[in-house]
């Protein structure tokens, strides 16, 4: 939990998320790096990245240097003192809120006045809508008004109701059309090379907020000169990861404990690498020679790039044979795979596999418009706000592609619950349902025991405010008319109710009581004697 604790409080102070980790795994907590110095963080992360490290925990490691010995007694102490004095020097800057909406036009200010005057409210898209659509038309106030009211009440009625179950129904409407998606891999936009996961599989990556998409993809668009196709072509090889394999003919030379990669001219132009290119990467392992080649019957002589295996071991060997096999010769890594694709008037370049930071590091790639199917990477490049769209958008457009027509509402709800802390969560018990608040909720998903005997070890207290944890426990759930109470309270006009006399019940008779049960009834007339009278 500590560790969790520490690399989230690095994160938040502009750490990224390789480096806090990192530390964390190191033992390190804030204290404890805020009194390090640069030289015993350089024995887990680079230099440069220990010096940014101390500069944004609020340590001067360059102030550290002059007087080591007097820092060892106090190491915090002193790393805090420059800080201060400089602190009083300067006077803090007052903080200013950025405005990130766009300044409203006369039309939407106007529409603006309007609400403000008939006492209502709109969204800002709305407004912005509204104003389009008004635009040219010649409205006198009164029928402003009367327009804008009109709108109010549609907003109004279509404004979800006080208690709804939002959660319930949007779980309900992307999971009742789940049940109709296919499961099949389909082709990528009429690209027949690349094949891409969509349907139901594509959905639950999204939503498991999977690290690696199983087909990831990326779509890049170029600044300027879309339209050359010779230029699209350029730059495809460009990025397109090349490896030695791709380009040359590797051997073995097992009599003189070597490897030879023989270059094809061919592949190396398809490819766009040049000899010196070559020569230049491969010049820690290895030097081009001329050596003796056989091809078929007859031996040649050919250029080829030789790496000697220095001591004669088949493992080293074999370990070296893998390693000129994979090695890089130019390209961005992770992108196997780039095709071109005609998109309107220009072309659009199509990359098999993902790698988003390198990508927007080259100059003619704009990036407004490219994009990657993978989640987490343009949270970690662009933002957790970058990374809340993308999850509506993948989810929303996948959906669409099944021919399934869901609000993006509910959608955009999911994604809310998914990004709402500042990272990407699951939902599932890695994410959303492992960090409920109640432990009955948790219980009732997964690993009933585990949940609950580690609530009862630490004392947890639950409320019973959600719904799950009411029906375990049998009451009502406090939703709808399960979240109000209702009070009866007369009208004002009803007469106030006399106290009335209440009737003196009747005198219950007293019982008779039963004649006893053992004398039968011939008992009280005993039998008359017959006698025999003589004549």
């Amino acid at each position: 939990m500590a560790r969790t604790t520490t690399i989230q409080a690095l994160r938040n102070r502009g750490l990224s998320k390789k480096t806090a980790t990192i530390l964390a795994d190191a033992g390190f907590t804030l204290e404890k790096l805020a009194a390090s110095k640069v030289d015993r963080l350089a024995k887990f992360i680079p230099k440069k990245e220990a010096e940014k490290v101390l500069k944004k925990l609020g340590a001067a490691p360059a102030e550290a240097k002059p007087a080591p010995k007097k820092e060892k007694a106090k190491p915090a102490a002193k790393g805090r003192r420059p800080a201060s004095k400089a602190a009083e020097a300067e006077p803090e800057a007052p903080l200013t809120i950025p405005t990130k909406a766009p300044p409203l036009t006369g039309g939407e200010q106007e529409i603006m006045d309007g609400l403000k005057e008939i006492g209502r409210w709109l969204p800002r898209y709305v407004v912005g809508e509204l104003a389009k659509k008004i635009h040219g038309l010649k409205l006198s106030k009164k029928r402003l008004h009367e327009v804008l009211t009109k709108i109010g009440e549609k907003f109004d009625l279509h404004a979800i109701d006080a208690n709804e179950s939002a959660g319930i129904v949007s779980a309900q409407s992307i999971g009742e059309p789940g049940t109709q998606m296919t499961m099949r891999t389909f082709h990528y936009a009429g690209v027949a090379e690349m094949n891409v996961t969509l349907g139901l599989p594509r959905l639950i990556e999204i939503v498991d907020a999977r690290r690696v998409p199983s087909t990831p993809i990326m779509e890049l668009y170029v600044k300027s000169g879309h339209s050359d196709l010779e230029k699209m072509r350029k730059i495809a090889t460009e990025i397109e990861m090349t490896s030695l394999e791709d380009i040359a003919s590797i051997e073995t030379d097992l009599v003189n404990m070597r490897v030879l990669a023989y270059p094809d001219d061919h592949r190396m132009r398809s490819r766009g690498v040049t000899w010196p290119e070559l020569e230049e990467k491969m010049k820690k392992y290895g030097e081009v020679q001329e050596v003796k080649r056989q091809v078929g019957n007859v031996e040649k002589r050919a250029r080829a790039l030789v790496v000697e295996a220095g001591e004669p071991s088949f493992k080293k060997l074999q370990r070296l044979v893998e390693q000129v096999r994979t090695m890089k010769i130019k390209g961005i890594d992770g992108i196997s795979r780039a095709i071109i694709k005609k998109r309107g008037e220009g072309y659009v370049i199509y990359t098999e596999g993902s790698n988003l930071s390198k990508i927007l590091e080259l100059p003619y790639v704009d990036a407004s418009r490219t994009s990657t199917n993978s989640i987490q990477e343009i949270y970690e490049v662009l933002g957790i706000e970058a990374a809340r769209n993308a999850i509506v958008n993948e989810a929303y457009n996948t959906l669409q592609e099944q021919g399934l027509t869901v609000d993006i509402r509910h959608i955009m709800l999911v994604s809310d619950m998914m990004t709402n802390d500042g990272d990407v969560k699951a939902i599932g018990r890695h994410g959303i349902s492992g960090r409920k608040s109640s432990v009955l909720a948790r219980a009732a998903f997964e690993i009933t025991a585990h949940h609950l005997l580690r609530a009862a070890i630490t004392g947890e207290v639950d409320y019973l405010d959600g719904v799950a944890e009411n029906v375990i426990v049998g009451q009502p759930v406090t939703l709808g008319t399960g979240a109000v109470n209702l009070i009866y309270q007369p009208p004002a006009g009803l007469p106030k109710p006399s106290a009335v006399a209440k009737p003196k019940p009747a005198p219950v008779p007293a019982p008779v009581p039963p004649l006893p049960a053992a004398a039968p009834a011939e008992a009280a007339e005993p039998e008359e004697r017959i006698e025999e009278v003589a004549p």
